[in-house]
């Protein structure tokens, strides 16, 4: 079983802002796989279901991005899951471009509190991620209005086409390997 989970923060405020890409790629592959992410569940929203035939749990933790680990390190306990086998993030990365997609087997946190709280939470660095990217900081601004701010309209497109992509690695993951996706989804996104 494969636990795929959105990073994101809970409630209308913070939709559709950057830090709540990954809550967005979960609810398209909700939708694209008809699994229900209703479920309360260890402080989490959560959908189980079959996505390129492997069972999966779709995860959106309820805990606000900094204590995403509290959520994910519940989820894997109860379930006796090995993280470097079946967990899959998705995060937001401001070191990306729009419309980019970088996929890692493992790595660090590069800053962000959230992936930070789950390597802490299941005490390893080992796990599959997929970073969304949300654009970098502009000079002298601020990164909690950054992250928490919505995305202009021409990077709104980029980011939109970013989330299929990023569907589309999942399902890769899921019926190859990740080497395939890294090697396939890695980059940016082709505009037609």
């Amino acid at each position: 079983m494969y636990v795929i989970v959105g990073l994101g923060n809970p409630g209308d405020k913070y939709a559709r802002t950057r830090h709540n890409v990954g809550f967005d790629v979960i609810d398209l592959l909700a939708e694209q796989n008809g699994i229900s992410v209703t479920e309360r569940k260890h402080k989490a929203l959560i959908g189980k279901g079959r996505i390129a035939g492997q069972a999966v749990i779709l995860v959106k933790p309820q805990t606000f991005m900094n204590l995403s680990g509290e959520s994910v390190g519940d989820i894997l306990h109860f379930y006796k899951l090995d993280p470097a086998q079946d967990l899959i993030v998705i995060s937001d990365d401001v070191a990306l471009d729009p419309g980019t997609l970088r996929i890692r087997k493992k790595g660090s946190a590069g800053g962000h509190n959230g992936l930070k709280n789950i390597i802490a939470h299941c005490h390893t660095e080992e796990f599959m991620r997929v970073r969304i990217g949300v654009g970098k900081l502009p000079p002298n601004g601020d990164m909690i209005a950054h992250v928490l701010g919505r995305f202009a309209l021409e990077d709104r497109r980029l980011v939109e086409l970013s989330y299929e992509r990023a569907a589309q690695a999942i399902d890769c993951i899921l019926s190859e390997d990740v080497d395939k996706a890294m090697s396939r989804y890695n980059g940016k996104v082709e505009v037609s």
